[in-house]
């Protein structure tokens, strides 16, 4: 994993447990920064440092980082760069900063590009436990997870597809727009359908491959037709949202919503009504 990075960074990275590393914040002539254990700290060639001993690497070391990530072909990843991200190799995401080119309403291409998010996927086995045991006591239902980014709604999404897996033998499809959600265990009676929008996921996923369940990240207004399709049909939805409010879901198609407060930790859990769980 990463082995696109700049050495001297790759190096660095090596001071440091890699397990507990969550995001790096690469910006051309600042400081690096590491989500180092939910925190964020400064990264220096020894490991974690001072803001004066942290690297800043240059816009020549972002540019040839985006280039090794595409597999050395800009031009094949153009789509996802066009929405401001890249997937790596092991369904790191990589969120891009710079100057967005248009013709008209069409983003064309991302220029000058200063900044990168390397957010890096982590398998943590058993983290949906809590959520199964009190989410699906009487059965599976369709579950929303809200938080803002970071509170590890993609680990938790990963882990719950894992574990219908093992305990129902049921039909899961995932549905990974970005190539993240797919980067870890989603089971042995899954089946993926990447870097490809929801609503053709989901109408082709129902269609061909007649799914028990459907687990998807990071609903926008846009996904929720695709949603309330797969619910009319009577397929169970697993899915998470950049949210804090109950009232701020668009449309109310989960039976329940879970919320999430810091890495895996359940603040509330509430009904399709928006009443709280005892």
């Amino acid at each position: 994993m990463l082995s696109y990075l700049p050495k001297r960074i790759r190096d660095a990275l090596d001071h440091v447990n890699f397990c507990l590393v969550y995001e790096l914040r690469i910006r051309a002539f600042k400081p690096l920064s590491v989500n180092f254990n939910g925190s964020f700290r400064f990264l220096g060639v020894g490991g974690l440092c001072s803001l004066k001993d942290a690297i800043r690497p240059t816009a020549e070391e972002i540019e040839e980082i985006l280039f090794a990530a595409s597999g050395y072909s800009v031009y094949s990843v153009e789509n996802q760069i066009k929405r401001g991200f890249l997937t790596g190799e092991d369904g790191e995401r990589i969120g891009i900063a710079g100057a967005y080119v248009y013709e008209g309403e069409k983003v064309l291409s991302v220029r000058s590009v200063s900044s990168l998010c390397i957010r890096i996927p982590h398998e943590i086995r058993g983290c949906a436990e809590e959520i199964y045991a009190r989410c699906f006591a009487g059965g599976l239902r369709s579950i929303l997870l809200l938080s803002p980014p970071g509170d590890g709604k993609t680990t938790i999404l990963r882990d719950l597809s894992r574990l219908v897996c093992e305990r129902t033998s049921l039909n899961v499809l995932v549905s990974d727009e970005r190539g993240e959600l797919s980067a870890g265990d989603l089971g042995v009676t899954s089946d993926c359908i990447k870097f490809c929008d929801k609503l053709t996921a989901f109408t082709a996923g129902i269609r061909a491959m007649r799914p028990d369940v459907i687990v998807t990240d990071e609903l926008l207004p846009e996904d929720y037709p695709a949603v309330r399709r797969a619910v009319e049909s009577g397929i169970v939805v697993f899915a998470s949202a950049h949210l804090k409010k109950y009232e701020f879901v668009p449309e109310k198609l989960f039976s329940r919503y879970v919320f999430l407060n810091g890495l895996g930790k359940i603040a509330e859990i509430c009904r399709e009504d928006g009443v709280a769980l005892d």
